[in-house]
């Protein structure tokens, strides 16, 4: 069935000399595995740019549910980005964000609010000019509204404690290793209140963000099954820092 859908890129593979396997989100089928032909070799350049960490599709597939791998007729580039593949900063962001979209969806079916989510949020990337050394971690917390553990907006002198198994701030230290301290679970209470409109607000050092992200990650380890490393987050670190 000849079907239009858009699509954001998560990850490709090669296949052949000529040819990859790409893993993109799409707006109609959710994640889907797709081969396309023609993308490597001479006069491929411009396909082969277009499937870029997050880039963002307008496809003709000829879809079938029952097959591990789709076709494509024909895609091309929906949203021309301005500075997310020429900003070292922006595109290290795009491959970590698609590096943890990658391994948390894996839906085979369509979720328009979390299409929509993520259609805005990679658009508000590329627009955003201050505060995209918080983009990551604001994206991560929203980003687990969708995915069924958004943490409990519960913090306060009686609740110092995040407890990372139960997504909750709690009184005292469980009996469990899996909690942040005082100081981390105060950064995370200032995180939730993350928006787009006071990203370059909120002030705190690059190695309290990076340990914040860390037990984030450590946060989608526990929720999300099979989630496992993020091979990015060493090239995230080295660009902040």
């Amino acid at each position: 069935m000849l079907s239009k859908t858009k699509g954001i890129v998560l990850h490709h593979i090669k296949f052949s000399e000529s040819s990859v396997i790409a893993t993109i989100y799409t707006e109609a089928y959710g994640r889907r595995s797709f081969m396309i032909n023609r993308v490597r070799g001479r006069g491929t350049a411009e396909k082969a740019n277009i499937l870029q960490p997050l880039f963002i599709l307008d496809m003709d597939i000829y879809y079938q549910p029952n097959r591990d791998l789709q076709r494509v007729k024909e895609m091309k580039n929906l949203i021309a980005f301005n500075s997310i593949p020429y900003q070292v900063v922006k595109s290290t962001l795009a491959l970590f964000i698609a590096e943890v979209l990658y391994k948390s969806i894996r839906e085979e079916e369509s979720n328009k609010e979390l299409f929509e989510f993520l259609f805005h949020t990679i658009q508000l990337l590329d627009m955003t000019e201050s505060g995209t050394s918080n983009f990551h971690i604001m994206f991560l917390l929203q980003l687990t509204k969708y995915l069924g553990f958004y943490p409990e907006k519960s913090h306060s002198k009686g609740n110092p404690i995040f407890d990372l198994r139960n997504g909750t701030f709690i009184p005292a230290v469980p009996f469990h290793p899996d909690y942040m301290r005082p100081a981390m679970s105060n950064d995370l209470n200032n995180a939730l209140q993350l928006n787009s409109n006071n990203l370059n607000e909120w002030k705190i050092s690059s190695g309290k963000r990076y340990h914040l992200l860390e037990k984030i990650i450590e946060y989608y380890q526990i929720h999300v099954s099979g989630f496992g490393e993020v091979n990015s987050l060493q090239i995230l670190k080295e660009v902040f820092h």
